[in-house]
């Protein structure tokens, strides 16, 4: 079979699944908890083979492209950011399944109807998908907002809730990059915790819910994030200042500068 007949194949496979298989009492349920909680589950939404699919090209890219990043950022109060990544850029190149399962209007529609309001790709191409694997203890993905409404996370790996990396998130929060106020919002509102297994699939209202990955003590976490836009995001000035931080450079970059300060202690 062709490559692209199997992409076929597969983005077929998802739309059948969700029309022929996906229950609107199971869609209805992952609204209510969306709207209280700005977040639910969704494992029923794809199918095993589709999973699959995903799993075993996340595994690949991130075997081969993934790039080891730690920082913090002013605009979420100085939270740290511990993981291996794989950009866009590079899952857009190398990448074949990813792309078209993000673009498919059957799923785009799904999420729709649990969001409450159209799910629509977004705008700026660095957050339409973002591969995310958190592999040391301590790694952890801390404490956030996303610029765009709307994120997809795909679970491939995650270990037991007892050694971290499960999600925390405290809804109806606003981020205010100058002066995000993180115990404030704790305060205000509380902190729900969701324990993730592998082949999970959640939905989050990643706008206005603050959020983290709990720190990893041991095991692995490996997910994509597929992030998707409102309506209203399509008409507002959004900054992308954490998201270009934290992505900024490849693999090759990295090797690059390794080899220049290599070279470098050898002059000294």
């Amino acid at each position: 079979m062709r490559p692209g007949e199997r992409i076929g194949g597969l983005v077929q496979s998802l739309s059948e699944h969700l029309v022929s298989n996906v229950e609107e009492h199971l869609l209805e349920g992952a609204r209510r908890a969306f709207l209280q909680n700005g977040f639910t589950k969704l494992p029923f939404l794809v199918p095993d083979r589709v999973k699959s699919s995903v799993a075993d090209e996340i595994e690949n890219l991130v075997a081969e492209h993934g790039v080891r990043r730690g920082m913090s950022f002013k605009e979420t109060g100085g939270t740290p950011r511990q993981m291996r990544n794989v950009r866009h850029r590079e899952i857009s190149e190398h990448g074949t399944v990813i792309p078209h399962v993000y673009a498919s209007t059957d799923l785009l529609d799904a999420l729709g109807r649990v969001a409450g309001e159209p799910v629509l790709p977004c705008p700026y191409e660095p957050e339409r998908y973002v591969i995310t694997e958190l592999e040391q203890s301590g790694d952890t993905h801390g404490w956030h907002w996303d610029d765009y409404s709307f994120a997809l996370v795909w679970v491939v790996a995650c270990p037991p809730a007892e050694h971290g990396g499960f999600v925390q998130c405290v809804p109806r929060t606003y981020w205010n990059k100058q002066d995000p106020q993180l115990h404030r919002q704790f305060i205000s509102q509380p902190i729900h915790s969701f324990e993730l297994r592998p082949g999970d699939l959640y939905l989050m209202r990643t706008d206005t819910t603050l959020h983290r990955v709990y720190p990893l003590t041991s095991g692995r976490r490996l997910i994509i994030n597929m992030g998707y836009a409102s309506r209203a995001d399509l008409h507002k000035p959004i900054s992308h200042e954490t998201m270009d931080g934290l992505w900024n450079g490849s693999r090759e970059d990295q090797t690059e500068r390794m080899d220049h300060t290599d070279q470098a202690e050898q002059t000294v």
